[in-house]
């Protein structure tokens, strides 16, 4: 069976070209339209994603496609509305998926997982002064189930950091974030921020399978990630002994990291800790989808006639992002070398530079 990535058919592929390759079927939907039944497909491997449609009359022939199959393809690139689509032409589905190589399939994170995880054991050490939260962590990271869990999660279905490793990017660069908030704004408990913000997203290892289908659990649908995650956690905090106000204080930012409840949050923020996780959280998020958005544009080379790249339309954002020219980066001056300044006695009689 031919292999070709996504992330060539998107760089090297001329518009009209015929392609062969054998996907992964992130998601599919059949729908009706003016000249009959037809398919929206996400195509997956581990380069990237691709957007394709299956039209009539071949859309009729096809009984069901779902998320996590695998099939061989011959299509044709094209654009639409400016955006590069693909059109499959012709599919046969891969009657052994055993045969192929899945780490073809399955995108990881650019850090390998066992290093983050490394550095968030790092971070806890260095940032926990208070017994019972370096406790809960210790455990918690050092859970046998949850560690493997975390190795391989994603932090999402296809909205963000939908990858192998990606939870645990997603968990440090939260934390990490919070870490500059608390900072900047020292009134904050910067403890409690800090474990909330590394341990929100939790819930995710139960509300989602994971792997080459990544799809939702019947947990997961029936209770989300929030209230898994809340479920998870307390054995971890009644076995480490936070002080019942902090343990109460860590369940609020949990469930309320999303915000309003119509973004599925059980409680509002309630706190200024809530508030900067919930903002923390968003932002991250949202910053990833950027970088997903752009992952397939090279970047120009400073100096060179940078123009605003616009990436194809993000349906979970409901508009296409923009890539803006970057500020010139000056060079730093030489530094002259000043000699140092003879000490001089002050009045006190002590030394000053």
């Amino acid at each position: 069976m031919q292999r070709i990535c996504i992330k060539n058919i998107q760089t090297d592929v001329q518009i009209g070209e015929s392609v062969c390759s054998v996907f992964l079927v992130g998601s599919a939907q059949k729908s009706e339209g003016r000249n009959g039944p037809f398919w929206s497909v996400k195509l997956r491997d581990a380069s990237g994603i691709l957007e394709a449609k299956i039209w009539s009359p071949l859309s009729q022939n096809v009984g069901e496609l779902k998320a996590g199959d695998f099939i061989e393809v011959r299509g044709r690139t094209s654009l639409f509305r400016e955006q590069l689509q693909f059109t499959i032409e012709a599919l046969r589905f891969v009657e052994d998926p055993e045969e192929l190589d899945m780490s073809a399939f399955m995108q990881t994170s650019a850090t390998p997982p066992s290093e983050i995880l490394a550095q968030i054991e790092e971070c806890v050490d260095q940032e926990i002064r208070y017994a019972p939260w370096r406790d809960f962590c210790k455990n918690v990271l050092g859970d046998a189930g949850i560690r493997a869990k975390l190795l391989l999660a994603p932090a999402a279905k296809s909205v963000h950091h939908a990858y192998a490793g990606g939870l645990l990017e997603h968990m440090f660069s939260v934390a990490g974030l919070c870490l500059k908030l608390s900072d900047h704004y020292p009134e904050l408990d910067r403890q409690t921020l800090f474990v909330a913000a590394l341990f929100h997203d939790i819930g995710k290892l139960d509300e989602l399978s994971g792997g080459i289908a990544n799809d939702y659990t019947d947990e997961g649908k029936m209770l989300g990630h929030i209230v898994q995650g809340i479920l998870m956690l307390k054995p971890f905090l009644d076995k480490a002994k936070v002080d019942p106000v902090l343990a109460l204080h860590f369940e609020h930012l949990i469930l309320s990291h999303h915000g309003e409840p119509e973004f599925g949050a059980p409680r509002v923020p309630l706190s200024p800790e809530a508030f900067c996780l919930h903002y923390a959280d968003n932002m991250d998020a949202k910053l990833a989808q950027c970088r997903e958005a752009f992952s397939q544009t090279p970047e120009k080379e400073e100096g060179a006639n940078q123009e605003i790249a616009w990436s194809a339309w993000v349906g979970l954002l409901g508009r296409s992002l923009c890539r803006m020219p970057q500020t010139p980066k000056q060079k730093e001056k030489e530094k002259t070398k000043k000699e140092p300044k003879e000490k001089q006695c002050s009045l006190m009689g002590f030394f000053t530079e």
